[in-house]
């Protein structure tokens, strides 16, 4: 454990900030998720629908630093994808 008071607020800070981007990251999955059982269902409406929610949540998380613009970017390009395959 650190005896230094900057170095115990620094780890309080890096908790804090872990827990808000797990939190995040835990959203963007979810919402992906709900984006893929849409798809695998076969209704086409309701993909889009989730798709659009998925889209901001991962733009989101992007804009906040949680995940890289390119890895975002990927993400929105396979769940797109993933939908305007559905016949």
């Amino acid at each position: 454990m650190a005896n230094i008071k900057s170095a115990k607020k620094r780890i309080l800070v890096n908790q804090t900030k872990a827990a808000r981007n797990k939190a995040i990251r835990s959203t963007v999955k979810t919402a992906i998720k709900k984006v893929e059982a849409a798809a695998a269902a076969g209704d086409k409406a309701a993909a889009q629908a989730a798709l659009q929610a998925a889209t901001k949540e991962i733009e989101m998380a992007a804009s906040k630093g949680v995940y890289h613009k390119n890895n975002a970017s990927r993400k929105v390009s396979r769940v797109s994808k993933l939908v305007n395959s559905i016949a």
